[in-house]
């Protein structure tokens, strides 16, 4: 039992130290541009593959719903990594790096904003989004773990984790969008509050 106590406790403190220092200036940066697309009416599209999928799924249930509950605003936000009709179709009869741009080319506009989810930031498919992204001068977020790869270096606002472990990875960046959305509604509220008094 003190092996696991030890062990649980080393996992949350590599977890915390992690969050602290994923570039919170970014994070910031990352709120404001969630905001602003919703504000004008753009869609937020989100994306990642495996784990970074649930946690991209993750963003529609929480935006979707929850951020409506609680503010004004009625956001339109979608997943690339939920239809997996079209995701098999694409990835069977054209090329699996071609899943997230094939969609994105029908889907994004300019005045959209894609966060894309992603441990290595390596992925074929996420290097596509990116490039496609920058040249239809379309907002991305980037969240990566490892050394960050390819997202790191060329999302718009990039918010890294320095773990070398897919947990860390992943669970972290599943806080910072609980960060994001629960910072957002506070934010709102307070905003409303200060409108009415």
């Amino acid at each position: 039992m003190k092996s696991f106590n030890k062990f649980v406790s080393n996992y949350i403190g590599r977890l915390s130290f992690s969050i602290l220092n994923s570039n919170l200036k970014n994070l910031n940066l990352s709120v404001k541009e969630i905001l602003k697309t919703i504000k004008k009416n753009g869609k937020i599209f989100v994306c990642g593959n495996g784990g970074s999928a649930a946690i991209a799924n993750h963003y529609v249930v929480d935006f979707l719903k929850y951020f409506r509950q609680h503010t004004k605003y009625k956001p339109k936000i979608f997943s690339l990594s939920n239809n997996i009709e079209t995701i098999t179709a694409v990835s069977n009869d054209i090329n699996y790096d071609e899943v997230f741009k094939f969609q994105a080319e029908s889907y994004c506009e300019k005045k959209d904003l894609i966060i894309i989810v992603s441990s290595s930031g390596n992925s074929s498919n996420i290097k596509k989004l990116v490039k496609f992204a920058k040249k239809n001068k379309i907002t991305t977020i980037g969240f990566s773990g490892f050394k960050g790869g390819f997202l790191k270096k060329n999302s718009d606002i990039s918010i890294h984790i320095d773990a070398n472990n897919y947990g860390i990875s992943e669970d972290a960046h599943h806080i910072l969008m609980h960060i994001q959305l629960q910072y957002l509604i506070s934010f709102l509220k307070k905003l409303n509050k200060n409108i009415l008094d």
